[in-house]
């Protein structure tokens, strides 16, 4: 983390050189000297990051580092609040008064002695740089993510600690695996086993190795653990040895010397060619390892296998373009086998007392089915005095702390984290501000990496695609499990593990990332960066310094005393804070030292019961990010349009919707006229649409990327078809009407004004349409759509079906004719399907062809469908089919197997909508 501390605090200071010399005067040449000791330092952090657990001294040389950097940022702020450019109106003009007034003179020396302050302590860390640089030799080629050479170990012990409780659960996917490997296929074929540090990958493949069916079908058997730490050519060297031993021959003599990796694959390859072989690569870590290892490995026809584990997707399917390949992801063990295996270890013949049951479950609970947390649990348990309920609740309290054995299990899932690259590792230690088991908006996690700053745009990619990109590769590397796989990522959450975030939290606390205020807290660091209040009961006193604040977060608390507590807070000096959010907090109204905080660029009072947006809000110059969602706000004022540099403006609430009566989805807000001087908006959404003029304003917003409007009327559909005819960068757009009988009218959208929605990819549109519009077939771009309440007469899967892109449609009360029919080769990239409250529907079917990549059809208020789905056998990949409310005759159909049920066996997951229980699996398809 200190090495991405260290790169932003080169960047600022690069700003400030650049752009405030004549301001800095004679601090610049002692700026330029911090910056360069900084940019020395830097490529050791990467090395000294990497091997800081196996040498305290490097660990605290380290966290020295680390404290200098966030102490350099600080003068650096402090003297762009007093100094800089952007300090209001008319600076530049006036830049010599401000510099000589009598309080910026005494600011100017006070910094100038901090900056030498600093250059005085970065010269004694620099000399304790240069120590350890010559104690540990070179260390450019070292890996910046190399945790050491103990994964090996570490692997080992995951696969004995396992192997202990003889684990519970492992038949079906270990028969599951089996056939893969005896399918009969003659070519050569890659079986990948994916899943998070301590699942059990190792212990499962083991089993599946040592099957006595699986020994007799391979004539070579070899086990290969790689590990973090895979120097390819002594890899291949320790591989060759086994191989031949394997079969009682004599390892060829060169082997041993050889220093060339092209040779030692030639070897292997000649070895197995006309073999066949079953060899496991055990803990691959690097996509490289495998487009390095598999020139070592003859195709052939003789039907060998290859075996992989693994904690990074990429990984499992790296091998998927060139070889027959198959993917089998470990799932954390149910609760039923959870609590088995853990009385198994705990208790060994004798079942749980009942007055233990809670604190066992507790505990177990925490494990999340994860098999190598079980399993340590329990042995520790095993050995504390049953009789004692108190020694119970201490493990619970300090779960990975109490024990070797625990620790060694908090130290194979750190090896995950410790083999991210810095930017990564940063993104996920911010993960540990949220409570425990809390549901983490992908939308509320980025928005705020990208104001923490930790998030830099590339070329071609937005902040907001790159931050995705993030947490796309900490998924990938089962660091994070998605909970909510929607396509719309204002929906979409994510989940981390209880022991993964105990990690984080206490690697957190540790490196002063986070303070979390929480109960009674009453003890406060001396440095307090980034606050996080999760139902905070204590109180603040004066005495508490928040000078250092750069982010103040909050979870949703019903603490009364909100604004009060938050009023506290902000007067404890911390006016260098960027990060607002508020989100859930009790408040009715800002509090007015908001309003003094000149540095904030991201403010959320989103989920509050704030209403009245004051004028003071325009005294906020740097703020990009705005989310006023869910609030009672309707009307934004003038002052509004003083912030230039707002990128994102979010005002909505939401009203509870019927399928059959409501039309009223969002609430907009009223914005000031001339809202298009907001030159620099990429979001904006819900505006109400007031009349022609407004919407002629949106056509000046060239940046914007997301847009929402409510309130529509017929009549100013032509001003808004003139406006998005100008906003090439349009990738969402929202459209809602002003009550249930007005007309969407977007038909003044001809080719040449369509064409400019190239960038389109999200279009939903709310009211009533007396025909698709035409344009909407020529967005080649569009990968969602969704219909609500179109109440079309024709059939609008005429229009859609041939969008080469599309992946989701939602067709809600879109619909009032009585057959719709999916045709052959329509809609090619379909993935998800919701049919809702089409009221006059008596007929759906699908032909074979169409739709070949659906996995998930949802349908939902059918009340006139005569019969199940004709054609839905043809969906062959449909993984999930969600039936709401069905009516009698769907209901009869699948509670009576018949001939025709058939035609749905294929589908491994049908749920049915319970008012009471929500979406339960049906009977006839539980596993």
């Amino acid at each position: 983390m200190t090495v991405h501390i260290v790169s932003l605090v080169l960047n600022q200071l690069s700003v400030l050189l650049r752009d405030e010399a004549k301001l800095l005067g004679g601090l610049a040449q002692e700026i330029q000297l911090i910056m360069d000791e900084l940019g020395h330092m830097k490529a050791f952090l990467k090395f000294a990051e990497a091997k800081e657990q196996d040498d305290p001294r490097l660990e605290e040389w380290v966290m020295q580092v680390q404290d200098v950097a966030y102490d350099v940022q600080d003068i650096v702020e402090e003297f762009m609040l007093r100094f800089g450019c952007n300090h209001g109106h008319g600076f530049r003009g006036h830049a010599r008064k401000i510099i000589t007034s009598v309080g910026n003179l005494q600011a100017r020396h006070r910094i100038a002695l901090e900056v030498q302050s600093m250059k005085s302590r970065i010269t004694g860390i620099s000399e304790g740089h240069k120590r350890y640089q010559s104690e540990y030799g070179t260390y450019g080629n070292v890996s910046a993510s190399d945790p050491g050479n103990n994964s090996w170990q570490c692997n080992r012990d995951e696969a004995l600690l396992v192997e202990e409780a003889k684990l519970v659960g492992i038949d079906s996917p270990k028969q599951q695996l089996i056939c893969q490997l005896l399918d009969g296929c003659s070519q050569l074929k890659v079986v990948s086993v994916l899943g998070m540090g301590g699942i059990g990958k190792t212990t499962l493949v083991k089993k599946v190795q040592e099957d006595a069916n699986v020994k007799r079908q391979f004539e070579i058997l070899a086990w290969a653990t790689v590990s973090q730490t895979c120097y390819m050519e002594e890899f291949l060297k320790d591989l060759i040895q086994q191989l031949y031993q394997g079969t009682g021959k004599p390892v060829p003599q060169e082997a041993a010397s050889m220093n060339n990796t092209d040779r030692l694959k030639a070897i292997v390859k000649d070895f197995l060619r006309v073999k066949r072989y079953l060899i496991v690569f055990d803990d691959v870590w690097d996509v490289r390892f495998w487009d390095v290892i598999k020139f070592a490995l003859p195709e052939g026809c003789c039907g060998s296998r290859v075996m992989l584990t693994t904690r990074i997707a990429d990984v499992a399917y790296a091998s998927d373009v060139e070889f027959h390949s198959y993917v089998h992801r470990m799932q954390p063990l149910s609760s039923e086998a959870s609590w088995n295996l853990f009385c198994k270890k705990t208790f060994k013949n004798s079942s749980c007392p009942d007055y233990l049951k809670d604190v066992a479950q507790r505990i177990l609970r925490k494990c999340e089915g994860l098999p190598l947390a079980i399993v340590a649990i329990g042995g520790v348990l095993a050995l504390k005095d049953k009789s004692k309920v108190d020694e119970w609740k201490i493990v619970e309290r300090s779960l990975l702390d109490c024990s070797d054995k625990l620790d060694r299990v908090g130290k194979i899932l750190s090896l995950s984290y410790h083999d991210l690259p810095h930017h990564l590792r940063t993104c996920f230690l911010y993960a540990s501000i949220f409570p425990e088991d809390y549901q983490i908006e992908e939308a509320r996690l980025i928005r705020l990496w990208i104001a923490e700053g930790f998030i830099q745009g590339r070329t071609r990619m937005s902040q907001y695609e790159v931050a995705r990109a993030c947490l796309s590769e900490l998924t990938n590397r089962s660091l994070i499990q998605l909970r909510d796989d929607s396509y719309d990522s204002s929906t979409r959450a994510y989940h981390i593990h209880d022991l993964f975030r105990e990690i984080i939290v206490s690697k957190s606390s540790k490196q002063h990332f986070a303070t979390t205020a929480t109960g009674e807290l009453t003890s406060w660091p001396k440095k307090v960066r980034r606050l996080v209040i999760h139902d905070f009961t204590g109180h603040t006193h004066r005495s508490i310094c928040l000078k250092y604040l750069r982010s103040l977060v909050t979870f949703k608390s019903s603490e009364p005393s909100s604004k009060s507590l938050l009023s506290n807070l902000l007067r404890g000096g911390c006016r260098l804070l960027k990060v607002l959010d508020l989100e859930g907090a009790e408040l009715e109204e800002m509090p007015d030292e908001i309003f003094k905080l000149y540095h904030l660029k991201f403010l959320s009072l989103k989920h509050t019961r704030v209403k009245i947006i004051p004028k003071s809000i325009g005294r906020l110059r740097n703020l990009e990010y705005l989310d006023l969602s869910f609030t009672a706000v309707s009307e934004l004022p003038e002052e509004i349009l003083h912030i230039r540099g707002l990128l994102h403006l979010v005002a909505y609430a939401f009203q509870h919707v019927t399928y059959e009566y409501d039309i009223n989805g969002f609430n907009g807000f009223k914005a000031p006229n001339n809202i298009g001087r907001l030159l620099s908006l990429e979001w904006l959404f819900y505006i109400e649409a007031n009349d022609a003029s407004m919407m002629r304003e949106i056509g000046e917003l060239k940046q914007l990327k997301r847009l929402g409007i409510t309130s529509l009327r017929r009549e100013n559909g032509k001003e808004l078809c003139s406006s998005l005819g100008r906003l090439s960068n349009l990738e969402q757009l929202y459209v809602q009407v002003s009550h249930k009988d007005e007309v969407i009218d977007l038909n003044y959208m001809k080719s040449s004004l369509s064409s400019s929605l190239e960038n389109l990819q999200m279009l939903c549109l709310r009211g009533r349409l007396e025909k698709v519009p035409k344009f909407i077939c020529s967005l080649q771009g569009l990968t969602s759509i969704e219909l609500l309440w179109s109440e079309l007469i024709d059939d609008p899967l005429e229009s859609l079906q041939h969008l080469p892109n599309l992946q989701t449609m939602d067709l809600n009360q879109a619909y009032q004719g009585e057959v719709l029919c999916f045709k052959a080769g329509s809609f090619p990239k379909l993935e998800q399907l919701n049919i809702l409250a089409l009221s006059g529907l008596r007929w759906l079917s699908v032909e074979a062809g169409a739709m070949p990549n659906l996995l998930e059809l949802g349908m939902a208020n059918l009340k006139f469908l005569e019969e199940f789905p004709r054609g839905i056998q043809h969906l062959t990949n449909l993984q999930s089919l969600y039936l709401c409310h069905p009516n009698e005759r769907l209901d009869a159909f699948l509670k009576n197997p018949f001939e025709d049920y058939q035609r749905i066996t294929h589908i491994p997951e049908i749920f049915i909508w319970d008012d009471e229980d929500g979406w339960c699996r049906h009977p006839q398809f539980r596993q």
